[in-house]
């Protein structure tokens, strides 16, 4: 069975740097390996255009451009923040809101968005929410342990169902 849309595949990955020789920043082998629904918009369409029409067994290894991945830094993900809205009881602690750490927030939909603290002043905080990896060019290298077709449910649902048995 081919990689395609509403297939359910399994695989390995390492996520690289620029090429297969840039610096490792993902690994996921066999012990717990991706398992994703294809064609729902859960991954980046170059990425699934990239496995498209593998087949269990098969190896790949391909690279994206920043534009194909992440995108480009933005300064429009550069926010700066009340200070206020990172006390807890009536404090902010500095361990916590420090410059380099990154704090998990809420976007206006109630998202999870992670954002790197950039700096600390009186009154506000200056964070960067653009993903880790803007602006960066992508490699990624693995191999394709299974595909199966979705369940009728898993595709009403637009995600596979953990503790699955493969059928």
């Amino acid at each position: 069975m081919k990689v395609g849309n509403n297939k359910v595949v399994t695989m390995t990955y390492t996520l690289h740097l620029n090429d297969e020789h840039g610096e490792v920043v993902q690994k996921v082998d066999e012990t717990k390996p991706f398992v994703q629904l294809f064609g729902v918009g859960a991954l980046l369409p170059a990425f699934e255009t990239n496995l498209a029409g593998l087949e269990e067994g098969d190896t790949f290894g391909f690279g994206l451009t920043a534009e194909e991945g992440y995108g480009n830094p933005s300064d429009e993900a550069i926010l700066k923040l009340e200070k206020k809205i990172f006390e807890i009881d009536g404090v902010v602690d500095p361990e916590m809101v420090a410059v380099g750490k990154v704090i998990t927030m809420q976007d206006n939909h109630g998202n999870p968005l992670d954002g790197k603290v950039l700096a600390v002043e009186e009154d506000n905080v200056i964070m960067d929410f653009n993903h880790p990896l803007a602006g960066e060019n992508l490699y990624f290298t693995g191999s394709i342990l299974n595909v199966r077709e979705a369940t009728r449910e898993e595709l009403s649902h637009g995600h596979i169902h953990n503790g699955e048995h493969n059928h």
